[in-house]
């Protein structure tokens, strides 16, 4: 019987925490206060990267995450590798039931060393920050990196990257800005980039946007009276939930069916949610869908 699954969970490994003690300049964490260019100090929880006790809160498969809006992917090829190899480095760590997205240098990429990475066991897939989606001449600059998971016939996550150092300044906005304003508005962008470019790129790639990519497919009336159009639900586009309930998702399922929906939590920024709109939506979204991204196969 297939296990549900949750794609979407940030837990670091020890060695991701000292290569970030060891910077002097964002990304970096001193103790364990967080420091962005784009976003206030950001105290983190120790226990919330113990993957001890985080396991025993677990029911299934659980895929963990790089945190993309630390900008590690965008970092000078020097600066990004000791932290890229102690983020890989962590599959040969996880137990059974933890799966990780590798994450790739976008500066001076090695496809051929990322192409090693996909194929670890613990390895279920490709993350990349939105930022790098943001038009569609971007996607076109990424395509090789997406083309190397779309051979290794893995999905692609696409997370929220660095926020704009514009949407916060010394504490002058909630913590929860850049959440609720710079993620989801990139979030949108990559959607929208993918909307225009990406499949005539990648013609069988499956890709999953998080946080149900920033509500963009409700907008698809708007789109259309400015000159686009939704045109027919892409099989191989997925939305992933985290952070949101009852009425986004169902709101969602309304513009692109039941079948992209997967579950996803964020946590340990974020809980999971059962949107509560019938057994068989919830088992579509915790355990079918999931499956269906991760291997391509029947739902």
């Amino acid at each position: 019987m297939k296990r549900p699954v949750d794609v979407h969970q940030h837990l670091w490994p020890p060695a991701l925490v000292e290569e970030l003690r060891r910077r002097k300049q964002a990304p970096c964490l001193d103790g364990w206060v967080l420091h962005l260019d784009g976003e206030p100090p950001y105290s983190v929880d120790p226990a919330d990267h113990d993957l001890t006790s985080r396991a025993a809160r677990e029911d299934g498969l659980v895929l963990l995450s790089l945190s993309s809006p630390l900008g590690i992917e965008s970092l000078p090829a020097d600066e990004a590798r000791p932290l890229l190899d102690a983020w890989h480095g962590f599959a040969d760590d996880l137990p059974a039931e933890y799966g990780l997205w590798a994450a790739p240098a976008l500066v001076d990429p090695d496809l051929d060393e990322l192409a090693k990475t996909l194929a670890h066991d613990h390895v279920h897939g490709l993350q990349v920050p939105a930022t790098a989606l943001a038009t569609p001449a971007a996607l076109e600059t990424l395509a090789p990196v997406l083309t190397t998971a779309q051979q290794a016939g893995l999905p692609v996550l696409v997370h929220p990257g660095p926020a704009s150092t514009a949407a916060s300044h010394a504490g002058a906005v909630p913590g929860w800005w850049p959440a609720l304003t710079s993620y989801v508005a990139q979030q949108s962008a990559a959607w929208h980039s993918w909307h225009v470019a990406g499949r005539s790129l990648l013609p069988t790639l499956r890709i999953a946007f998080v946080a149900l990519a920033g509500l963009a497919p409700l907008h698809h009336e708007r789109l259309g009276q400015r000159g686009g159009d939704l045109g027919a639900v892409d099989r191989h586009v997925y939305y992933e939930t985290s952070s949101y309930g009852t009425q986004a998702i169902d709101a969602m399922s309304r513009v692109v069916g039941v079948d992209p929906l997967v579950n996803g939590s964020d946590r340990p920024y974020a809980e999971p949610t059962d949107p509560g709109l019938g057994e068989a939506l919830s088992r579509a979204i915790f355990v079918a869908n999931p499956h269906h991204l991760l291997t391509g196969g029947d739902r």
